[in-house]
């Protein structure tokens, strides 16, 4: 897949007239697990699920809903022999016309418009509806466990996870994803099915691993701080000041933000790297965020999958240093974290990528839902609190599964 995208030859006259990155290329996700390709010592736990699944995609509808543009691209002459090319072009062409035939003739449907920043506080979350993997005495004490370390200095901060897991045979996940998206309106979501692993990805992340656009300019958002959308205008704005003045939350955001600047520096060009945007907070449907802004310029030495192999897994899931936070980690977490954790994204052919990371995400395997959730755990943290958040955020997509099979009957 890599050396197919890097050899892959473009009209990039063509490409600069299209309003967005991925022209055709490769999409899919990079489970947490991968993290021994990028310098993790092992994997302790193996995951049930594929450590990483994409599609080739060569034909693509790609709509514009803000400003009700539809595009279709068909990409052609990926191989050089003249009797595949013109067989290429051919098909190329049959489809094009197929799809816009196609797309002609659909009816016309009223749409829903998804706020993002909409107030919408999250109901009680329901624990006998799900099966944790972590009660929450044992969770507790892994963060008491966490903040010994801190202490004596094994690490700065550890970004400290569990699963969830209910059963779900025989349900529609692109109507869960529907769903997800629904209560929890997202910039980074998506939505995957790979048929052939019984495997199905809802996830309405809100947060950006890492980005390589056409200028060739890196760019990584991690978010470090969530706090609840409040009841009120007047209680949804105090809890915003809250995060945004917060001790613990700033810290946490900083030693993150620290640890993107090295790890974009080992691939940019010296002296580019820089933060436009620092604890920024932006609010999405359920939850109040911290985010900051890491870029630079990538090196032209480098390829794209040589700055994700630089980067991952993202910094905002592991702690710092990330290698070492790794491993205590995998200490304390007693199983895979899977797909959770890693990358859902697009490898292009004109070079450019975008990548999530899995948070807020549903992944279904095998007639199994499991939502993976944590936080960062740092010198000022407190373990009961550090427990709430960590339900906190996994109540959007929880509350989707139990929506929906409720609304199906099941």
């Amino acid at each position: 897949m890599y050396q197919e995208i890097e050899s892959f030859s473009y009209d990039k006259e063509d490409y600069k007239l299209l309003p967005f990155d991925f022209c055709g290329g490769y999409v899919g996700f990079l489970g947490y697990n991968l993290k021994v390709e990028c310098g993790a010592a092992s994997n302790v736990h193996k995951s049930v699920a594929p450590d990483a699944c994409f599609f080739f995609v060569d034909n693509l509808v790609v709509i514009d809903h803000t400003n009700d543009d539809v595009y279709i691209l068909s990409v052609r002459y990926i191989h050089h022999s003249v009797e595949t090319e013109s067989n290429g072009s051919l098909n190329a062409e049959l489809w094009l016309n197929e799809m816009e035939e196609m797309l002609l003739g659909l009816k016309s449907t009223s749409t829903q418009t998804f706020n993002e920043k909409k107030m919408q506080p999250m109901p009680t979350f329901c624990e006998e509806s799900f099966v944790i993997d972590k009660t929450r005495n044992q969770y507790v004490n892994d963060i008491e466990k966490c903040l010994k370390f801190i202490r004596d200095g094994e690490s700065y901060e550890l970004c400290l996870t569990t699963q969830m897991r209910r059963r779900f045979a025989n349900v529609d996940a692109l109507g869960l994803y529907l769903k997800l998206r629904e209560n929890n309106p997202a910039p980074y979501a998506a939505w995957l099915n790979f048929a052939n692993e019984n495997l199905s990805i809802c996830s309405s992340s809100p947060e950006r691993f890492l980005r390589l656009n056409g200028n060739g300019t890196l760019e990584a958002k991690p978010i470090k701080g969530t706090i609840s959308r409040g009841a009120s205008l007047e209680e949804d704005e105090r809890l915003k000041l809250q995060l945004q003045y917060s001790e613990k939350d700033q810290a946490e955001n900083l030693m993150i933000v620290d640890l993107l600047r090295n790890d974009l520096g080992r691939v940019c060009e010296p002296g580019t790297v820089e933060v436009p945007s620092l604890m920024e907070v932006q609010s999405y449907a359920t939850v109040h965020t911290m985010v900051s802004t890491i870029q630079g310029k990538k090196r032209s030495d480098l390829s794209p999958i040589d700055c994700v192999r630089a980067a991952f897994p993202g910094g905002s899931m592991t702690g710092a240093p990330k290698l070492r936070s790794i491993e205590l980690l995998d200490s304390l977490e007693n199983c895979s974290r899977g797909i959770y954790s890693g990358s859902i994204g697009f490898f292009s052919y004109n070079q450019k990528f975008d990548l999530n990371i899995v948070i807020r995400t549903i992944v279904i395997h095998e007639n199994e839902a499991s939502v993976g959730a944590g936080g960062a755990i740092v010198t000022l943290s407190n373990a009961e609190d550090e427990y709430e958040e960590m339900m906190l955020k996994a109540r959007a997509p929880t509350k989707a599964v139990l929506e929906y099979q409720s609304e199906l009957g099941c």
